[in-house]
């Protein structure tokens, strides 16, 4: 890895700390995720709103994560009819915040990242269909009905994510749709096996059976050849979104977008460790250690040239 240049950067432990100060404790898993790593650079206010934004992306992804998490069958009727009815009121309060009458903390938060950072009501909307479809569905018969899903929960969040981040070019709409499904695809083949415990299976079902792959072999951690070359496959289709958001960067909106860019370095890293490992993801973790996640967002905002309105900021 390149080495950076940070004699422009002044910053200490304190700094990190101030910039994680008052954040919400519900929001502590995404703060120790990737992600937080990628904003972590951000003007203050961007960095409130996206965290705001993500605070609702999480609240709602938590609907299903605690019914899943409770029941590897996905949740009795009982326990699903409750999920959807959360998730109803989540429409509701998006219907009342849009009107300008939000209730709830969270939407109150979102309408004030909204009165800076206009994004349609759609957005959420689709997010909310995203998380929805965990509650009923737990394969995918064709990579088609798959990008419905990534679409959904990882697409959509980076369209908002560049609302908040700002851009000229609508090809930037672009960029960040496809950088989403790589992502979202980059995680779908890390965690094949903590999906399948919970009888999760998101590989398309027609790729299983192109590779002869059967689903048994996946619950007993089978590695063999077929396995390999599924692997090699799926991975290569996630590498080609990658490129594909690579290549519609425009380079007028590039100095806005580097949270973006560093959450595809940090995601693509995870690929290439899942290549390391011979793609057995079965016995291996696969995670990027925080000094190397943060290693990786400096070089990103030194690149973009942050180092001496950080400076600033961080004097204040």
């Amino acid at each position: 890895m390149k080495s950076v240049n940070t004699s422009n950067i002044h910053f200490t432990p304190w700094h990190l700390r101030d910039r994680t100060r008052g954040l919400r404790h519900d929001l502590a898993k995404t703060i120790q995720s990737n992600f937080f790593y990628s904003f972590l650079f951000l003007p203050k206010h961007k960095r409130e709103a996206i965290i705001d934004v993500y605070g609702f992306c999480r609240a709602v992804d938590d609907v299903v994560d605690d019914l899943v998490e409770n029941d590897s069958n996905g949740g009795g009727e009982n326990e699903k009819n409750l999920a959807h009815a959360e998730l109803a009121g989540w429409r509701a309060e998006l219907d009342r915040l849009y009107l300008g009458r939000p209730e709830k903390p969270l939407a109150l938060k979102l309408q004030r990242v909204l009165e800076r950072f206009p994004m349609p009501q759609e957005y959420f909307e689709e997010m909310i269909n995203g998380c929805e479809m965990d509650l009923h569905k737990n394969r995918y018969e064709t990579f088609d009905e798959l990008y419905q899903y990534c679409y959904r929960v990882a697409a959509i969040t980076g369209l908002m994510s560049i609302e908040i981040f700002t851009y000229h070019s609508p090809q930037t709409r672009e960029f960040a749709t496809n950088l989403g499904i790589a992502l979202q695809l980059t995680n779908i083949i890390r965690d094949i096996r903590e999906d399948a415990s919970r009888d999760r299976i998101y590989l398309p079902q027609e790729d299983l059976r192109r590779f002869g792959y059967s689903e048994q072999d996946l619950f007993n951690h089978v590695i063999n050849d077929n396995f390999r070359r599924l692997m090699e496959f799926e991975c290569a289709r996630a590498q080609d979104y990658y490129d594909r958001a690579q290549s519609l960067l425009p380079e007028e909106d590039r100095p806005t977008l580097t949270a973006a860019i560093t959450m595809g370095r940090i995601y693509h890293r995870l690929l290439e460790q899942i290549k390391q490992v011979d793609y057995d993801v079965f016995n291996n973790q696969i995670r990027l250690h925080r000094p190397e996640r943060f290693l990786i967002a400096l070089t990103e905002w030194a690149k973009a040239g942050v180092g001496s309105k950080l400076a600033e900021e961080t004097s204040r």
